[in-house]
């Protein structure tokens, strides 16, 4: 029999150890094997874990958190447990409600839809949240940075820091604090042009988050916005891998040292358009970076002049 024709056993159905026919088989989610206990022989690997995506550590936690259906996610107010009746008006086996049978799904469904937001917390959340969605959404923002603001923001609601203060203003800074933390490049500018809160509101509610909440929010590098410059500009992957090491030598001779991010960046990505040939200008990349052609002008010449570049312009 060829080697495309040989069938192996699925996982459900290893009962026995093929090299010595024992079947004190134990299987091992850790390190996602099945292993003979008798003559150690490893019968299956890489095993899929069908388990929950929660760990408990007693049976007061197990209790807790055993549940059915969707994985817990903090971008819902409910973490997405709650119940939902849906509009089609059909049962389990795809067929019709009669018209009394209609009108009491539709009370049903009405009253569900009413208590799903139970109070002003609930409540608070459910807008919060759905405004943290439309940030997220407008800006393509992946779904870490989206659970990551979800978070700040309920323990903001939990450390009673609402009070007083623009729902929108709050939801904003927790995408800013979030895209902060997961070394994500946007600016206050981009955050702000994605919602319905001027910059100033904005930062104003970031540095209250950040005091209240105890954050320590690292610096943003330079290296963050040259992906970032590159796929705005449309320039290939060997620019950015250029641009890249320009930074990582000039952090070395200490060159981004009470320089902005955004112009250092800018100018490395500047210098490897030219040095592969696919030239950007000043300005088309200082729009892209929001920053002047002058800032790139003199960020150029210092890294030309310390890392000894030969341009050819």
């Amino acid at each position: 029999m060829s080697k495309s024709q040989t069938s192996y056993p699925k996982v459900e159905d290893i009962q026995r150890c093929p090299e010595c026919g024992s079947t004190r088989l134990m299987r091992d989610y850790e390190t996602a094997e099945i292993v003979c206990m008798d003559c150690g022989f490893v019968i299956a690997m890489k095993l899929e874990d069908r388990g929950p995506e929660w760990r408990a550590f007693d049976n007061e936690q197990r209790e807790k958190r055993a549940r059915a259906g969707a994985p817990v996610t903090f971008t819902l107010h409910d973490k997405g447990l709650s119940t939902m009746i849906d509009w089609h008006d059909r049962d389990a086996y795809g067929k019709g409600f009669s018209p009394s049978q209609k009108a009491q799904i539709y009370r049903l469904r009405k009253w569900q839809r009413r208590i799903r937001v139970s109070d002003a917390i609930e409540r608070n959340l459910a807008f919060a949240l759905s405004e943290i969605t439309k940030i997220a959404n407008n800006l393509s923002l992946p779904k870490s940075i989206f659970e990551t603001a979800s978070v700040i923001y309920r323990k903001a609601v939990k450390e009673r820091l609402i009070r007083g203060r623009s729902i929108q203003g709050i939801s904003a800074a927790s995408v800013y604090i979030a895209c902060r933390q997961c070394g994500l490049a946007r600016t206050l500018d981009e955050i702000a042009a994605a919602s319905s809160v001027s910059k100033k509101e904005i930062g104003r509610s970031y540095r209250f988050l950040v005091r209240e909440l105890g954050y320590f929010i690292p610096p943003l590098k330079p290296n963050q916005y040259v992906s970032k410059f590159s796929n705005q500009l449309t320039m290939q992957g060997k620019v950015e891998e250029i641009a890249s090491k320009i930074l990582s030598v000039a952090s070395e001779l200490r060159l981004t040292s009470g320089r902005g991010p955004t112009g250092i960046a800018a100018a490395a990505s500047y210098i490897a358009s030219v040095l592969t040939g696919e030239r950007k200008t000043q300005r088309e990349i200082a729009e892209i970076a929001q920053v002047t052609e002058v800032t790139i002008r003199n960020r150029y010449k210092e890294l030309v002049e310390r890392l000894l570049f030969i341009m050819t312009l």
